[in-house]
């Protein structure tokens, strides 16, 4: 635990949390950015080209405001044992489909905002593609293209000497299926775990909510959350993903274009 504590974190900060969100949903700008931007908080959002492009012009602002635009795929693969993904399962594509895949999502980001993105978020949190024998991890295409690379649903939180920046953990801020089995004293505890630890918290959500659903965290909930990031008696530094990969990196004393 010292080791983790004497982590060099900017400003003395005893930890580091990134919030991030995934599709880049349309609630995302009306509800969930006005509270960012109220608290001075710049989060990651993970891009889908289709729903990012209805609204370039609201997503560019969202940027030029520094928040971070990252690659999310262009379809939003994941395995088949979803049903709905099963006409795009990982187990059908092989790393030269994933490859093209993620090099045209960089490049619709590209033409839309003028940004190439700088990190990747894995869809369901899966890093692989095809299946048995042909089975191949995509780790290694999202470390030669990105800068870092953030999973989904973990158990353990970033060790910031450690970890590997191509496969981060995040944790879930979102309500789940229809029991909203997350509360917000939930964010609470795993903010001041993460205080005590001196790691990395990657916190994810998908929409934002004016009441509790499935796969949405709250306004209040995020108003909350961001309350206590910024309460300074916490110690806990507040930086997209791109922007805290970097600090580690350059802590290592390692740099990465």
């Amino acid at each position: 635990m010292n080791d983790r504590l004497s982590f060099p974190w900017p400003n003395g900060a005893v930890a580091a949390v990134s919030i991030t969100f995934d599709d880049t949903r349309p609630s995302q700008l009306d509800l969930g950015i006005p509270v960012l931007d109220t608290h001075g908080i710049g989060a990651t959002f993970y891009a889908n080209p289709d729903s990012m492009e209805a609204r370039a012009d609201d997503w560019g602002k969202a940027a030029a405001r520094g928040h971070e635009m990252g690659n999310h795929t262009v379809s939003h693969p994941c395995s088949g044992n979803f049903c709905w993904a099963r006409g795009n399962a990982l187990e059908d594509y092989t790393l030269e489909r994933m490859e093209s895949e993620l090099r045209e999502c960089n490049e619709r980001i590209r033409r839309a905002l003028g940004i190439v993105p700088k990190t990747f978020a894995y869809p369901c949190g899966q890093t692989y593609v095809g299946r048995g024998e042909n089975l191949k991890s995509y780790i290694p295409l999202v470390a030669k293209m990105f800068l870092a690379g953030r999973g989904f649903m973990a158990e353990c939180m970033n060790d910031p000497q450690v970890c590997d920046l191509s496969h981060l953990t995040s944790f879930s801020a979102d309500h789940v299926n229809h029991g909203f089995l997350r509360m917000e004293a939930d964010l609470k505890a795993l903010v001041e775990h993460v205080s005590k630890e001196g790691g990395w918290l990657i916190l994810t959500s998908h929409d934002v909510a004016k009441e509790p659903r499935h796969q949405a965290i709250t306004v209040g909930e995020l108003d909350g959350l961001c309350r206590i990031l910024k309460d300074p008696a916490r110690g806990i530094w507040t930086a997209t993903v791109a922007d805290a990969a970097k600090h580690l990196l350059e802590s290592r004393g390692k740099s990465k274009s």
